[in-house]
């Protein structure tokens, strides 16, 4: 199966990203100050492509307000969105996922997918958070950027080990029966792209999409991908701080460039 990806990008180059995104992913907390940026995702809703809603935790580190949140998925209806989580927090994770399944899912009156996240600290809370997430959600999300990888896993960097360590995660998932085959998953951000070609092999099937911003901030910040490779480094700033940025000609042209080759890591 064909992993689809998104890349976060600025609102100048919004129109252009639909050329290299299979489908778009919004930013919530964007929602409020940005029209602009929400009517992108309206028109994208509109236009019948497939729309992920994220609840900015990774920008805001903890979830856009639930009130505030289901406001806006009403609003924008979009195809999938993602469930309130706390970073590393696997009991509050799973509380904030019944709270949300109790107070707020009944008041979507349309079909979407419910994206849950799993967190976690450690091996046995990062599992117990993605035996629930296997059993009461749609679709199961697995972060780049868990401490545990640091801790657990190879490499000369905190960037290695972070890419190495949800390689090492998945395949234990995998190994010890843990992996739910029946069940797509989705795979949030990344420290360094060549993490995605581990996940072209058959076992993987059930990873069906990615986000990440890293190829877009990169030709912004004038870093080109190495081929088949990309970043040996990451620009250390998020995209949504660079929502206002206006790209010259070389910038977009490595848009172009960075988008293309990080297609060619996951042998598309």
């Amino acid at each position: 199966m064909t992993m689809l990806v998104s890349h976060e990008s600025p609102k100048h180059i919004l129109n252009a990203s639909r050329e290299y995104n299979d489908y778009d992913y919004a930013l919530v907390h964007l929602f409020e100050e940005h029209k602009d940026y929400f009517d992108f995702f309206k028109k994208s809703v509109q236009m019948k492509r497939t729309v992920y809603l994220d609840n900015s935790i990774f920008e805001l580190k903890e979830s856009f307000e639930p009130s505030k949140y289901i406001k806006w998925i009403k609003e924008l209806r979009p195809s999938l969105y993602i469930v309130p989580d706390v970073l590393e927090d696997s009991a509050g994770t799973i509380q904030q996922f019944e709270e949300w399944e109790r107070k707020f899912s009944p008041k979507v009156d349309f079909d979407v997918v419910k994206m849950g996240v799993v967190q976690g600290h450690n091996w046995k809370d990062l599992v117990e958070c993605y035996r629930y997430m296997s059993k009461h959600a749609d679709m199961i999300a697995i972060s780049f950027d868990y401490t545990y990888y640091e801790l657990t896993a190879e490499g000369n960097s905190p960037l290695e080990r972070m890419c190495n360590g949800r390689q090492r995660f998945i395949h234990q998932l995998v190994d010890e029966g843990i992996w739910n085959k029946t069940k797509p998953h989705h795979l949030l951000g990344c420290s360094l792209a060549r993490e995605f070609a581990k996940y072209t092999s058959p076992e993987y099937s059930n990873i069906v999409s990615i986000d990440t911003s890293n190829p877009v901030v990169a030709a912004i910040k004038r870093k080109q991908y190495k081929t088949y490779i990309g970043l040996d480094d990451k620009p250390k700033v998020l995209l949504a701080d660079l929502i206002d940025v206006q790209l010259d000609t070389e910038q977009l042209r490595m848009v172009e460039y960075n988008t293309t080759q990080f297609k060619r890591i996951i042998n598309r």
